[in-house]
């Protein structure tokens, strides 16, 4: 049908104009809504778990280092996909934006199928090596195994939803999720005790809840891209596989993966210094780390919708644009954490009693611990963010060399000196956190300032003309 003397334009792209607040803020607000619920898996099992013992408590607790650093993998490669999206979608190519969302799709389903089934069959080995007591041994192996199985399903739904980020679209995700967290609150206490002819699986029930409801999660999320129900449409054959693609996708999330399993490895290298100082110093360490997960969400999620926002509007060619979204963006994650930072250092007594009331000396070790943090956290709201528009331009190297200079150059060297060959004692762990985060903040800020992030760019020439003939010829196809 001809309309005369007009032609039909493709629809606006509202991130790639306006106030550029409300688009973070768009995109930021379920993104840090997502994490939220997603934590929620951890404390809904902590809770359910809890009421079998001590034991069973462990089995839970040693399985999560090794199940966190598989999902780095994952983490990484849908964070190539989104980032890729996100150029595609700035530059009006929507057969290549459904192209590779079917392509990073099949490349991490793939990798979850090896990594599950090589981490089923090793994870007796793993156990004995982390040398696992008897009475937590069965729990742990059955907890971890059925973890492996449902890798794949948790992959699956960080592909989704790094895909609805890149698009624009992260609201979705958080209903999803939403409703599996409710399901899983009800299956928990149903898998782990039993009820009429449900047996009881113990901890190993508590990994099957979270398989059956993440399974449901990555099957809305596939049906919603198949079907094009919510502004993208991924076709059979976009799930063709594209050797060149997926080379090109993995070996660019591979460094984002790589940083996410540094910052696991130093987790947990900080846990072994700090263990050494003794119960209450581990102690104080673990309710001063809970607070500042809770306070890194919100920072975690201003960082994606920054990374959404910059990726679309450098593959829209709109890089003035892409840099005052990361000023502002940096403006806003160093204020924001400041702020908070603020609150916990006036009242980290009286938060650290929350999670251990009672404890006096555990209650003075941790708000120390977070006193002594809490006023630089400013400086990682500031990283978080620029290093969201280093990631939307393509420089997962960059980032993933900022992180291993942050962890293994600066905070683990300066906590060991600290802690060991000073009077500081356990406190020099403590100052060594916000050290590493202050320089680190500043050295992200100077490369930013530089500005080379600028010229990096993963859409060719070519194939962002491609985007726009096709644009173009269905523009005439309608006007005729």
């Amino acid at each position: 049908m001809r309309v005369q003397g007009t032609c039909v334009p493709p629809a606006p792209n509202k991130l790639l104009e306006g106030p550029i607040l409300r688009s973070l803020l768009t995109l930021a607000v379920p993104i840090v809504t997502a994490n939220v619920l997603q934590s929620a898996y951890q404390i809904i099992d902590a809770f359910w778990v809890g009421r079998l013992g001590g034991a069973a408590v462990a089995a839970v607790s040693i399985s999560f280092p090794v199940l966190f650093l598989t999902f780095a993998i994952g983490s990484g490669l849908s964070l190539a996909g989104s980032t890729l999206i996100a150029q595609y979608v700035g530059a009006r190519n929507d057969k290549m934006v459904a192209h590779v969302a079917g392509q990073t799709l099949l490349m991490v389903i793939l990798v979850s199928v090896v990594l599950g089934t090589i981490g089923y069959f090793c994870s007796p080995a793993l156990l004995r090596l982390m040398g696992v007591g008897p009475d937590v041994y069965p729990g742990a192996l059955g907890f971890m195994r059925v973890s492996f199985v449902g890798i794949v399903f948790n992959f699956t739904f960080f592909v989704f939803q790094a895909i609805m980020r890149g698009i624009g679209r992260p609201t979705l995700p958080v209903y999803i999720v939403l409703g599996t967290v409710f399901l899983n609150f009800v299956l928990d206490p149903l898998l782990i005790f039993g009820w009429g002819p449900v047996p009881g699986y113990g901890v190993m029930g508590a990994a099957i809840a979270t398989l059956v409801t993440q399974a449901i999660a990555a099957i809305i999320g596939i049906a919603v891209l198949r079907l094009g129900l919510h502004g993208i449409h991924v076709r059979r054959r976009d799930f063709i596989p594209d050797f060149g693609y997926v080379k090109r996708a993995f070996f660019l999330g591979l460094p984002a993966s790589v940083e996410l399993s540094a910052r696991a490895l130093g987790l947990m290298v900080m846990t072994f210094l700090i263990a050494s100082f003794g119960t209450l110093t581990l102690a104080a360490y673990g309710v001063g780390s809970n607070i500042l997960q809770v306070v890194m969400v919100p920072a975690m999620g201003l960082s994606m919708a920054i990374s959404t926002l910059v990726g679309q509007n450098i593959g829209a060619g709109n890089i003035e644009r892409a840099a005052q979204i990361g000023r502002l963006g940096g403006l806003l994650g160093f204020a924001s954490l400041s702020f908070f930072g603020i609150i916990v250092f006036l009242f980290a007594p009286q938060l650290v009693s929350v999670f251990v009331p009672g404890d006096a000396a555990v209650i003075e070790a941790g708000a120390g611990f977070l006193r002594i943090m809490s006023l630089a956290w400013g400086f990682l709201g500031l990283q978080f963010a620029l290093t969201g528009v280093f990631r939307a331009s393509g420089n997962m190297v960059l980032t993933m060399v900022l992180t291993l200079v942050s962890q293994w150059v600066v905070q683990f060297p300066l906590a060991y000196v600290l802690s060991k060959h000073t009077d500081l004692h356990e406190q020099g762990i403590w100052w060594a956190l916000p050290v590493s985060n202050i320089v680190t903040a500043l050295i992200t800020l100077c490369l930013y300032a530089k500005g080379d992030w600028k010229k990096k760019r993963l859409i060719e020439p070519e194939e962002e003309l491609a985007g726009k003939v096709t644009e173009d010829i269905l523009v005439g196809e309608v006007s005729r």
